[in-house]
């Protein structure tokens, strides 16, 4: 069996760098972790772990991938705060996508925050 690296582009096997993150075995400890599961989660069109890591504020009644986007790279460009005993935090990122053929990326500053211990998604700013 071959073992199938994360998305996330740590360069660990999924099952023991996102894997444990959206089967709920793990937590994520900062909000790059955080950030790096919800983009597998994209790839890997996981919508529970999506709405379950978004902040409840903020977080969309419904979520519908879009099945045309292959998600095919991370870019963590930039971190501010976040850390384990932050409270709140930013992650700066590139995400590389193909889309009917077309290549793409979303660049994007997300805002990630503690909600009752647990790191969330917040919002983001879409960035040029």
């Amino acid at each position: 069996m071959t073992l199938r690296r994360c998305p996330c582009g740590t360069g660990l096997v999924f099952a023991e760098c996102c894997g444990p993150l959206h089967d709920g075995t793990a937590a994520a400890g900062t909000a790059e972790q955080l950030m790096r599961s919800r983009y597998s989660a994209f790839v890997v069109g996981d919508v529970e772990y999506l709405l379950a890591t978004w902040h409840p504020t903020t977080r969309p009644r419904v979520l519908d991938l879009d099945d045309d986007v292959r998600w095919t790279g991370l870019d963590v460009l930039a971190t501010t705060g976040g850390a384990l005993l932050a409270a709140e935090g930013t992650v700066e990122f590139r995400a590389h996508y193909v889309r009917d053929r077309e290549a793409g990326t979303q660049h994007e500053n997300s805002r990630f925050v503690r909600d009752g211990g647990a790191w969330r998604y917040l919002d983001g700013v879409s960035l040029p």
